[in-house]
């Protein structure tokens, strides 16, 4: 089997079955005015299902929380309109064959006073941080951590009866479920603080709450990073030992799939090993997993000062992370900017039309192409 016959063949898990190992990554476009996805989303995610992704992913769409937001024109899974709105999407991209999951997505402490969509309210974390050490928001009551609970279960329960095939949770990036994660922004003294697996317990509970609505067959996937947008230098797991401390209550409380979130795919998670975090995931948990990270493009999505990446950057070549997949590094890929750039991105490497593939530009941030 040739490295691009790999990238096209069915992957089959335990509850999930899809053409091909491509992931459409969720990407915040701030497209939906008062949190409802039209009928433009509805196109943009159509368009992208034609092309031949596997399995799209949805931005992060926000569960019914009052500080769960804190972006303009982000949409919600929650109120007859935005719910509407995602049914149109999710029969939209089934009309043409595909397959879709929605991300579950609380902001948590990243939000602050004077955010919309409610100014006057301020964000909510385990420990009231957004950075290590500095507690200027809400620190989370037990009371608190029950509604966003139920919020996230709720969001599951609607996710499913829209016709989502799959729901992801958005545990990465410095947002609630990675504030939890982190020891530098959880510092509680109670059930959910503690030993990394002591951290892990409210996105333990979610899961658990969700798959005893939902049952064994419905996929639930998870994204988690190292790195956090207050620090990309910060690392949950420095060693397999604590990354298997860190996956072990996860997959007992149900996940199925981890959606291993890199700036850059091609760097290796430990010494002395030249496997990825997805691989490194994959090995300890014998779970699915999906790599992520800068994959055809040749600059990293979040660059360093005077770098290039977030504004432009152009096809690169697929040979490593095709090799990587060949050796069963990890089992999907999830491609972002350049299925910005190119609806058709994956019919243009099916077919070896490299020249078709469009460089990525800032402003196609800014269209629905």
């Amino acid at each position: 089997m040739s490295t691009k016959q790999k990238l096209f063949s069915h992957f089959q898990s335990k509850n999930m079955k899809l053409p091909n190992r491509v992931v459409m990554a969720p990407m915040t476009r701030n497209f939906s005015p008062n949190n409802v996805p039209g009928n433009d989303v509805v196109s943009y995610y159509r368009r992208r299902a034609q092309g031949g992704v596997g399995l799209i992913i949805t931005e992060g769409t926000c569960v019914n929380h009052i500080a769960s937001n804190c972006y303009p024109n982000v949409p919600y899974i929650h109120g007859e309109e935005s719910i509407t709105g995602w049914r149109n999407v999710v029969d939209a991209v089934h009309d043409v064959g595909g397959q879709i999951a929605a991300q579950l997505w609380h902001v948590g402490a990243v939000r602050k006073m004077g955010m919309p969509p409610n100014p006057e309210v301020n964000g909510y974390g385990p420990s009231g941080m957004n950075v290590p050490g500095k507690q200027n928001r809400e620190i989370m009551t037990l009371q608190d951590i029950d509604l966003v609970i139920n919020a996230f279960v709720e969001a599951a329960i609607t996710a499913r009866s829209i016709g989502f095939d799959a729901i992801e949770l958005h545990g990465a990036h410095g947002y609630l479920l990675d504030q939890f994660f982190w020891s530098g922004t959880n510092q509680r003294n109670d059930k959910y603080a503690g030993s990394i697996e002591k951290r892990c317990e409210f996105a333990a509970e979610i899961i658990r709450l969700i798959r005893l609505e939902l049952g064994s067959d419905y996929p639930i996937i998870l994204r988690w990073s190292q790195w956090k947008m207050q620090n990309y230098e910060a690392k949950l797991a420095h060693n397999p030992k604590e990354l298997e401390a860190f996956l072990t209550p996860l997959v007992t409380a149900g996940i199925d799939i981890f959606h291993c979130s890199q700036r850059r795919f091609w760097e290796p998670e430990f010494e002395k090993s030249h496997l990825n975090l997805a691989g490194w995931v994959k090995k300890i948990s014998s779970k699915p997993t999906i790599t992520v990270g800068s994959i055809g493009l040749d600059a990293d999505f979040i660059s360093n000062p005077g770098q290039r990446g977030f504004s432009e950057a152009e096809p690169a070549s697929l040979n490593e992370l095709l090799t990587r997949l060949d050796n069963d590094e990890f089992d999907l890929i999830a491609v972002g900017r350049a299925l910005i750039s190119n609806p058709n991105w994956v019919k243009h490497i099916q077919n070896n039309e490299d020249q078709k593939i469009k460089s990525f530009k800032k402003e196609h941030l800014r269209q629905l192409i």
